[in-house]
């Protein structure tokens, strides 16, 4: 069984992600699930922010960021030009910062009653030619879910589910996250879930899907420096060595 692989870490706070050199994830080459670009959601706050963690980023061996801040229209009101306009942004300061590494945008959109009058009405950020980053509630799942899900396919897109392990009410129905597979969706781990930062069950249930090899995409979802430091806290256990073996897509997004 793979999850006997997994061994739960302590807190590694006195890591510093930016000095630290015993860091690389340079076997995914790609990073496509962030929250860099600074003041638009729950990621980052200021560009000061955002440079120390795309740093940190570097130093764990990335060579290419599709960052993804949220649109959730109660929450997170973001749309293409406020993601365009912030990124370039972003962009210019990590070259005047001399901050060598490939840095795009898309989105993780928020799947409700105007993610699909969205669908309907304009294109989608995409992480990869056809392929569109989603999520949705942790705790209830929305009742258009599969309905939006045909809508993106039929549309021409490929939906990305963002940490399927976190959704808690498919924890009682494992068969759902073939399901899922099977109508085309594409499943994204994030490694967070691995380190038992969201809890035991969370990371439980990432070890299943992992075992049964149904993650496509793998992303760190930093939203902050904790973040950046939980994931630090992998390098060198066996959870990293199977990653280190396992055949995500990001090195197909790398520039």
């Amino acid at each position: 069984m793979f999850a006997k692989w997994f061994n739960k870490k302590g807190k590694s706070d006195e890591i510093n992600p930016i000095n630290d050199k015993n860091t690389d994830w340079s076997f995914l080459g790609a990073d496509m699930h962030s929250h860099f670009i600074p003041g638009i959601d729950d990621g980052s706050k200021t560009i000061e922010e955002s440079l120390l963690l795309i740093r940190s980023m570097v130093e764990m061996g990335f060579k290419t960021i599709i960052t993804t801040p949220h649109i959730m229209i109660d929450y997170y009101p973001n749309n293409i030009d406020i993601i365009t306009n912030g990124l370039i942004l972003l962009q210019n300061a990590l070259k005047e910062n001399n901050i060598d590494i490939t840095i795009r945008a898309a989105a993780e959109y928020y799947i409700d009653e105007y993610f699909s009058d969205k669908l309907d009405n304009e294109p989608l950020l995409t992480i990869n030619k056809n392929e569109v980053l989603v999520e949705f509630s942790m705790l209830f799942e929305p009742p258009m879910l599969n309905e939006v899900l045909f809508k993106m396919l039929k549309k021409g897109y490929r939906p990305i589910l963002a940490h399927p392990e976190r959704y808690l009410f498919f924890h009682r129905d494992f068969d759902r996250f073939s399901e899922f597979r099977d109508r085309g969706c594409l499943l994204q781990l994030n490694l967070l879930s691995l380190t038992g930062y969201y809890g035991n069950n969370i990371k439980n249930i990432a070890e299943q899907i992992l075992d049964k090899k149904m993650y496509d995409y793998c992303g760190t979802d930093i939203h902050h420096e904790k973040h950046a430091l939980a994931i630090k806290s992998m390098i060198g256990t066996k959870a990293y060595q199977m990653l280190s073996n396992y055949s995500f897509l990001n090195s197909a997004i790398t520039s």
